[in-house]
This record gives C-alpha cells, sequence and structure tokens, in this order.
C-alpha cells in the first residue's frame, strides 16, 4: 500500500504544515504562490516620505558628536519654552524638538527636509546629539526681551507712504502772463524765421511748387502764424487803451504813497491823540500812597545815563 502525506488538522479547523513520507515537515516558505499573490507582489511601493519629527523618543543611543551648548546660539535658534523645547540643528538648520529635559537632553531622530517631502535623507550628524541646557529659562526670556528693541529699531515700524508727485497742468491750464504787442511780435518773427511757408507769404516771395497758395497764385502762410500775425495786430491796436490804464493804475499808486507818507497829515494825527497820550503819562507817573514794598528794590524813577569813563 502506498504511502500517501498527511496533513494534520487543529481543533480549531486551522491548517498546520503538510508532512513529508519521511516523517518531516515542509518549511512554510516552500508551498507554490498563487496568480493573485504575484500580481500583488509586482506592485510598485510608494516613494517613502520624511516623518513627522516625535516630541519624545525613548532610546538610550546618544550621538558621538561634541554636544550642542544652548548659551552658544542664537536667540533665533533656540526656543526654551517650558513644554515646547525646540533647536535649530546646528547640521541642517532644521527645527526639531529636544528630549530628556529631565535627564539627557538631546536631539530627536529627524530629517533634513520638512515633513511630506519625498525621498528624505536622515541627518545622521544631529540624530540623538546631546544638549547642555547651561542657561535657565528665566535668563533665555530676559536675553529675548532685551533683544526684541534692538530687532525692532531696525525695522520700519510703519510702512511710510510714497509722496505723490504733483500732476503738471496742461497747456490750456496754464495761466499765461499777460499778453503784449512786443512779445506777440517776437514770437511772430521767430516763426517766421523758421517756417518756409510764413516767410514767403509774409515777404512776398515766389511760392515754390510744393507750398501752398490762393486764387490769385500767392503764397499762403500756416495756421499757426496766421494766428500769431492776427494776435499780434489785435494787441497792437488795443495798445494805447492798455497803456492808458497802466499809467492811471499807476499814478494812483502814487497818489497814495504820498498821501500815507505825508508829514503834514501824520503831525494832524498826531495833534488828535495827543492829549490821551498826556492823559495816560501823568498817571503813570503818580506814585500810590503808603509804604513801598519791602520784597524787592524800589523802582527807578530817574531816568539812568550811563557816563562815559575819561582816560
Amino acid at each position: 500500500m502506498p504511502v500517501t502525506a498527511r496533513c494534520a488538522v487543529r481543533p480549531s479547523g486551522s491548517w498546520v504544515h503538510p508532512t513529508r513520507p519521511d516523517g518531516r515537515r515542509e518549511h512554510h516558505d516552500a508551498h507554490h504562490t498563487s496568480e493573485n499573490e504575484e500580481s500583488a507582489m509586482a506592485t510598485t511601493p510608494t516613494m517613502p516620505t520624511a516623518r513627522k519629527r516625535p516630541r519624545k523618543t525613548r532610546t538610550p543611543h546618544v550621538n558621538n558628536h561634541p554636544p550642542i551648548v544652548a548659551s552658544t546660539l542664537k536667540l533665533n535658534q533656540i526656543d526654551l519654552s517650558p513644554g515646547r523645547e525646540h533647536l535649530s540643528c546646528p547640521d541642517c538648520e532644521t527645527w526639531c524638538p529636544i528630549t530628556g529635559m529631565q535627564g539627557t537632553p538631546k536631539l530627536v531622530p529627524h530629517h533634513t527636509t520638512p515633513v511630506g517631502t519625498t525621498n528624505p535623507h536622515r541627518c545622521t550628524p544631529g540624530t540623538n546629539r546631546r544638549v547642555v541646557i547651561d542657561i535657565t529659562v528665566d535668563q533665555w526670556r530676559t536675553r529675548l526681551a532685551e533683544a526684541v528693541p534692538t530687532t525692532a529699531s531696525r525695522r520700519a515700524t510703519k510702512v511710510l507712504p510714497k509722496p505723490k508727485t504733483p500732476r503738471l497742468l496742461a497747456i490750456g491750464q496754464i495761466k499765461p502772463a499777460p499778453p503784449s504787442a512786443e512779445t506777440a511780435r517776437q514770437a511772430f518773427r521767430q516763426h517766421q524765421q523758421q517756417c518756409q511757408a510764413c516767410g514767403q507769404a509774409f515777404q512776398q516771395h515766389p511760392a515754390r511748387k510744393s507750398g501752398t497758395t490762393s486764387r490769385d497764385g500767392q503764397p499762403l502762410p500756416c495756421h499757426h502764424g496766421e494766428r500769431l500775425a492776427i494776435t499780434f495786430l489785435r494787441l497792437l491796436r488795443q495798445e494805447p487803451k492798455r497803456q492808458t490804464v497802466r499809467e492811471f493804475f499807476a499814478r494812483e499808486r502814487r497818489r497814495l504813497d504820498r498821501q500815507y507818507t505825508d508829514p503834514k497829515k501824520r503831525g494832524l494825527q498826531w495833534a488828535d491823540v495827543l492829549r490821551s497820550v498826556e492823559a495816560a503819562d501823568a498817571q503813570r507817573r503818580q506814585i500810590p500812597a503808603g509804604s513801598s514794598p519791602t520784597e524787592g528794590p524800589a523802582v527807578p524813577l530817574t531816568t539812568l545815563r550811563p557816563e562815559l569813563s575819561v582816560r
């Protein structure tokens, strides 16, 4: 009778390793995997990411690198707030918690990149590195409070608005100086020298083939030159009237100046107020009855005139 392999069944119904004909059990890795298991094994695993740094680690490992002395660090590289002790790792400049504050303070295992970064790298020199806390929390807070005004003085506490540049007025909004016939004549002559059309028109030179001519074949000035010529003629006609007005105002100004500076009129004005001025002077010279005050020196009643010493 042939001997077959037997399989033992536990009372709970679980499968146990089959036995060989020689009585030995087969290895648990000797059985063949199914197709579903092979497909599951062929799946590409996800990329590892940097994990969150633990707050408290229970490990006896200590880094062999020299310990970090808290007093040698800057104020912006350490935080000794109770329950939130953090430190900027000198090797990777990453903020990580400090564990073992009641025993052996040291940095927790951390990566060189923030949490969630793919392909992280473990900070080997800074992991489990000892920290020497040689300052108290009160001393750290005092140094931090003293450094705040110094830092605030180097910063702008108020955003100053940029000064606005005043908008320039348009040409039509600029108030020109009072025009005169002389200024209009100078502007017209300057334009006449620069414009060939106006030079031919006003000097009666023969017109060019490309110039503008009238029905009679006479050259015509440009619009700007024509406007300057009209302005000059208008001001030239108004110049006698303008001169009369200017002379009238100048005459009135001279009359008012003479009226205010006339010595005869000033004498009459002083004569009108002379009585009231003399009465005020008389009242000021009267001395009240009674003893003079003893707190200070007497008021001098005579005019003191210094005398020059004769050498």
